[in-house]
C-alpha cells in the first residue's frame, strides 16, 4: 500500500476516495527510562529510549492507518499527516490521511 504525504501519487490516477482514515497509537513512558532520557537530556546527548519509543508508536499508527484503509476499499492513503502529543506522561501518535483507490 502506497502511503504519502502528497495529495496524489505521481504517475498514478485517483480512481475513487473512500474518506478519512487515522491511525493511533498509545504508549506509556517508563519511569526508569525517563530518568535515563533526562540524565542524556542533561548532558547534552540524545535519548535512544524515547526515540525508540517514538518510533515504535510512529510505526503502529501507520500500520493501523493502513489497515483502515484497506478496509474500507483504499489501497493507497494520500495527504498523510503525523502528529506527537505527551498526554499524562503517554505518548500519543496520530496518523490521518484520505483512503484512496489509484488505477
Amino acid at each position: 500500500m502506497i502511503v504519502t504525504t502528497t495529495p496524489n501519487v505521481e504517475g498514478k490516477t485517483i480512481a475513487a476516495y473512500h474518506g478519512v482514515v487515522v491511525g493511533e497509537a498509545i504508549l506509556g513512558a517508563n519511569v526508569f527510562r525517563d530518568i535515563f532520557a533526562g540524565i542524556t537530556d542533561i548532558i547534552g546527548g540524545r535519548s535512544g529510549a524515547y526515540e525508540q519509543s517514538l518510533g515504535e508508536a510512529r510505526e503502529t499508527a501507520l500500520r493501523e492507518l493502513e489497515q483502515r484503509a484497506q478496509a474500507v476499499g483504499g489501497n493507497a492513503v494520500v495527504g498523510v499527516d503525523l502528529d506527537y502529543e505527551v498526554i499524562n506522561n503517554m505518548l500519543m501518535v496520530s496518523a490521518s490521511g484520505t483512503a484512496v483507490s489509484l488505477a
